[in-house]
C-alpha cells in the first residue's frame, strides 16, 4: 500500500463517501433507482472534516422496474416530469462513480466506503444497478459502510435523520427531505459532526 494520507490513515485505506438513492420500493431487484446523490468528504489541514464536492443524477427506471405508489407519495417523484433530465442507469452510474475515483487516488485509498442514514438500503441499490449495467469496476466496497442511524443512536441517541441533524445542532428542512441531494448533503454533515467531534487514537492499519 503506498504511503497513506490523513483521511486514508483515519478510516483504514477507505474513503468515506455519502450517498443517498430514491427509489421506486425496497427491492433493489425489482423496483427502479431514481435519484442517486454522492457528496465527497474531505479533511482539512486541522483535521476537521467537511463536505466538498456533490454529484448527482435523475435515473430513468430500467425496463421493467415496479415503482410502488406508497414509495412514489413519499418521494414526490415524477418519473415522466419534462425538466427531471433523467438518464439511464448506465450514464448515471459512471457519472456518479467518476469523481468518487478521482478522490480515491487523490488520498491513496483503496476503495470508498459508503456511508449513508440506513446504508445498507443505499449500497444495495447501487450494487445491483452496478449488476444490471456490467460494470466491472465499483469503486465502493462491496458490502462494508458507515451508517448514520447507528452513529447518532451512539452519540445523540436518535436514529432518524431529521431528529439526528438537530440533535447535533445542524440546520433542518423539512420541505427539502426525501431529495437525495437534500438528505445526502444533510447526512455528510452530519457524518462530518460526529467524526470531528470524537477523539480519534490512530491504530495500526496493517493488522
Amino acid at each position: 500500500m503506498p504511503d497513506l494520507t490523513p483521511i486514508a490513515h483515519r478510516f483504514r485505506g477507505y474513503l468515506p463517501v455519502v450517498v443517498d438513492v430514491e427509489t421506486g420500493g425496497f427491492n433493489e431487484q425489482t423496483d427502479a433507482l431514481l435519484q442517486i446523490a454522492a457528496v465527497i468528504v474531505d479533511r482539512d489541514e486541522k483535521g476537521q472534516y467537511y463536505c466538498t464536492e456533490t454529484v448527482s443524477c435523475h435515473v430513468n427506471p430500467f425496463s421493467g422496474s415496479r415503482l410502488d405508489p406508497k414509495s412514489m407519495e413519499v418521494n414526490g417523484i415524477i418519473v415522466d416530469h419534462p425538466f427531471r433530465l433523467a438518464v439511464d442507469e448506465k450514464v448515471a452510474l459512471p457519472k456518479i462513480f467518476k469523481p468518487v475515483r478521482t478522490a480515491l487516488k487523490k488520498h491513496n485509498c483503496t476503495k470508498a466506503i459508503l456511508v449513508g442514514h440506513n446504508a445498507h438500503f443505499d449500497l444495495k441499490f447501487i450494487n445491483a444497478a452496478t449488476q444490471r449495467c456490467g460494470i466491472k469496476r465499483n469503486p465502493f466496497h462491496p458490502f462494508s459502510t458507515f451508517d448514520t442511524v447507528s452513529l447518532s443512536g451512539l452519540v445523540y441517541g436518535q436514529t432518524v435523520l431529521a431528529r439526528s441533524v438537530k440533535a447535533a445542532n445542524l440546520d433542518w428542512n423539512a420541505d427539502e427531505a426525501h431529495s437525495a441531494i437534500y438528505d445526502a448533503e444533510m447526512t455528510a454533515q452530519l457524518f462530518c459532526k460526529i467524526i470531528n467531534d470524537i477523539p480519534f487514537t490512530p491504530g495500526d492499519v496493517k493488522s
